[in-house]
């Protein structure tokens, strides 16, 4: 019986993508921290905390759902829960149900703008990005990078109490590294992605303008993050570092670009994962240590 119940525990853990769900709530905390909300208790912040890792767990179970079809049809993706009939879809649809619901919950408890934000990441990314655009589309990554830029978005209104231009800067940042992110998975598992009838940018338009949209998405990521960082007036000395990233991430991209490799992209996509995870770390202790 204890076995069983660890197997579903550890199919469900499978199924909310939890190092994906872990960074993007990463960036609704590095959001929240910018703020320097003074009036704020930590019991804010751990509810916002819990309605974040609800709301995006809920949303990548029903993403599971929905692509169970594709995901039977990829060998990197054949064995999880859902095609692999460990988890039934009735099963899946009842738990995004209950997390959504009371990560929802909890986000219109704590204010109806964050609500609205956290839920607005929601239907894009599930509405419009997987039911509408995925199977019909390649452009259906930008629709997937303004999904990924809300819940840094949703942490900085929960603090500030609006949407301002430090908060969409920093949705930018995360927006422009989905592309890096999806494209280098397009190329590295590009049969799949083919076997499976889902469109990518590669298939479409080529391998070499795949990865020039990957090196200038990179680019861009980091340089965002530094001028999110310049107008949140942190010290110079910590944007300094974001603008050494950005120098790093600029070489690699360009040596990317000259000498094409998968090789060389998988490493660009790693190094364009720790500019961002590095500036977030940045911008929490610069905002901290304001």
């Amino acid at each position: 019986m204890s076995y069983n119940i660890k197997s579903k525990i550890k199919d469900y853990w499978q199924l909310i993508k939890s190092l994906q769900t872990f960074l993007l709530l990463l960036t609704g905390i590095t959001g929240f921290l910018s703020s320097r909300c003074p009036y704020t208790g930590w019991e804010t912040f751990v509810l916002m905390i819990v309605s974040l890792f609800l709301a995006i767990s809920g949303t990548t179970v029903y993403n599971m759902v929905y692509d169970r079809k594709i995901d039977a049809k990829m060998n990197r993706t054949k064995n999880r829960p859902i095609p692999s009939g460990r988890v039934s879809v009735k099963e899946a649809v009842i738990l995004g149900t209950v997390l959504n619901v009371i990560g929802l919950g909890i986000a219109f408890w704590l204010s109806p703008l964050y609500a609205l934000v956290v839920f607005a990441g929601l239907f894009i990314d599930f509405i419009v990005y997987t039911v509408w655009l995925k199977q019909r589309s390649p452009w259906s990554i930008v629709w997937g990078g303004i999904s990924g830029g809300m819940p840094i978005l949703a942490g900085r209104v929960l603090g500030t109490g609006e949407i301002d231009m430090i908060g969409i800067f920093l949705a930018l940042s995360i927006l422009f590294w989905i592309p890096t992110h999806i494209m280098t998975f397009n190329m590295k598992y590009f049969d799949d992605y083919k076997r499976a009838g889902v469109p990518t940018f590669p298939e479409k338009y080529g391998f070499k303008k795949a990865r020039i949209i990957i090196a200038v998405s990179t680019v861009v990521s980091a340089v965002t993050f530094a001028a999110g960082a310049f107008f949140l007036g942190i010290e110079w000395g910590f944007i300094r570092v974001l603008i050494l990233l950005a120098v790093v991430a600029t070489a690699f991209a360009v040596y990317g670009i000259l000498k094409p490799s998968d090789k060389m992209n998988f490493r660009l996509f790693k190094l364009a994962s720790l500019n961002m995870l590095f500036a977030m770390i940045i911008i929490i202790l610069g905002s901290i240590y304001y």
